[in-house]
């Protein structure tokens, strides 16, 4: 009689402050852009499931908002969806840059002790410190050794770090039938991830308030081997931001277009024909019903 194999799997959050490097960490080591980057904080709104296969372990990976102080109801919203991660995860990832304080680990210790959970530490953008930097932040970091399993310098730049974290992550994780097929690369549909591509133009093409004050929604997809037809609207809550993203003679969203169409191709990999509007939901940020309508249910 054949031995039975024993599989794990498992939640992974993954945290830190706005801009972190958590979605840059997540894209590189499904090795397909899923998770939305911007070199602008707080562009992640919504978890995202990232499931990554590694020596006989599921490993899923939850994508989250920056966790920050509460504004507006949309950063409400964004900071329950980090919290909720770290109260339903397996174990913890905390992004803490090299150049960083201790500060911010000092408030996630509080935040993640509450909830009982495991972490690792992720050393992230050491590509951008010295060795000696590198070694003397992680002395500074020695003092909390009790409250952390590990701790691993990461770079996604030169590929530094991916097979430790990923062995270090499997040894905490419960032995589990897989929960999802292990062919999947994310539990979002279509619709979610083709949404956070488009985001992510709005984000590169524009400045100032625009890309925190705007959102997508699609309005309709179709389907097939060759090309996919993507129907969207861009929400705005002005006219004024409306007008800014139009453009003269219509060069902003057109520009906005062209960089959203090469996201959705890279990921779809087949031809993309994308049909964009800009409109205008006066407020939509600050009203629970207009949220939840756009998919942000508290």
């Amino acid at each position: 009689m054949s031995k039975e194999i024993k599989t794990k799997a498992g939640f992974v959050a993954v945290v830190g402050r706005p801009n972190a490097g958590k979605s840059t960490l997540l894209n590189h080591i499904v090795g397909e852009k899923l998770a939305m980057v911007s070199k602008k904080a707080q562009a992640t709104r919504k978890r995202m499931n990232i499931i990554e296969m590694h020596k006989g372990a599921q490993i899923i990976f939850v994508d989250t908002p920056g966790i920050h102080k509460k504004e507006k109801l949309l950063n409400e919203f964004m900071l329950d969806e980090a919290l909720k991660a770290i109260g339903d995860a397996d174990l913890i990832l905390f992004l803490a840059p090299v150049t960083d304080k201790l500060d911010e680990y000092e408030k996630f210790l509080r935040l993640s002790e509450a909830k009982g959970s495991k972490h690792i530490i992720v050393l992230t953008k050491i590509d951008h410190a010295k060795q000696g930097d590198i070694l003397n932040k992680l002395a500074q970091y020695q003092k909390y050794q009790d409250h952390f399993e590990a701790i691993i310098p990461f770079s996604v730049n030169k590929k530094v770090g991916k097979e430790q974290l990923l062995d270090e992550i499997v040894k905490y994780l419960p032995e589990s039938p897989y929960l999802y097929d292990p062919e999947l690369l994310t539990t979002d549909n279509i619709r979610d991830i083709y949404k956070e591509l488009i985001r992510e133009s709005i984000f590169e093409n524009l400045s100032d308030e625009i890309p925190y004050e705007s959102d997508v929604v699609i309005e309709k997809i179709d389907e097939s081997d060759n090309m996919d037809r993507v129907y969207a609207t861009i929400i705005v809550e002005k006219d004024t931001q409306k007008g800014m993203i139009v453009g003269k003679r219509g060069e902003g969203i057109k520009r906005v277009g062209k960089l959203a169409r090469e996201l959705l191709e890279e990921f779809a990999q087949k031809k993309i024909y994308l049909d964009l509007h800009v409109a205008v939901k006066k407020g939509w940020s600050k009203n629970k019903n207009d949220l939840e309508s756009l998919g942000y249910v508290f």
